[in-house]
């Protein structure tokens, strides 16, 4: 069991570790669809730009609510909240770099490994959310 500060970092664990089992598992059922969307983002981009905004406003949001670093737990979901935020930025003012990404790991070998380890990842955080205690031990 793990005791991270606050109960907001155990939600947390809890939503970004559901959200994330979601998304591995959707790579391995859905990996023609992930390529669609992949260039339906290269296709429009008012829809990237719009997506840019919602990544940057939900990181931004995670940040001035969890900016906490003092356990592994909580530096983990504030980080997540700094990625999102960066991810945002660079979507609205470069999102060809991330594109660009995206499209070189869309190699099956690399999305089945990257889904596994993402199902992984979130199932650690959902376990430690549910089973984790808020406090300074």
């Amino acid at each position: 069991m793990i005791t991270t500060s606050t109960v907001l970092t155990l939600s947390l664990a809890k939503a970004f570790g559901a959200y994330m089992i979601a998304g591995g598992l959707s790579l391995f059922t859905g990996q023609d669809r992930w390529a669609r969307v992949l260039d339906e983002f290269r296709d429009r981009p008012a829809l990237t730009y719009i997506a840019g905004i919602v990544a940057y406003a939900l990181g931004a949001a995670i940040i001035m609510a969890h900016n906490i670093w003092v356990d592994p737990l909580a530096g983990f979901i504030s980080l997540f909240g700094w990625v999102a935020m960066l991810d945002g930025l660079i979507i609205i003012a470069a999102p060809a770099l991330l594109l660009n990404l995206a499209q070189s790991m869309m190699k099956p070998a690399l999305m089945k490994i990257f889904a596994i380890a993402v199902i992984i990842l979130g199932a650690l955080l959902l376990v430690a959310g549910f089973t984790g205690t808020a406090g300074i031990a």
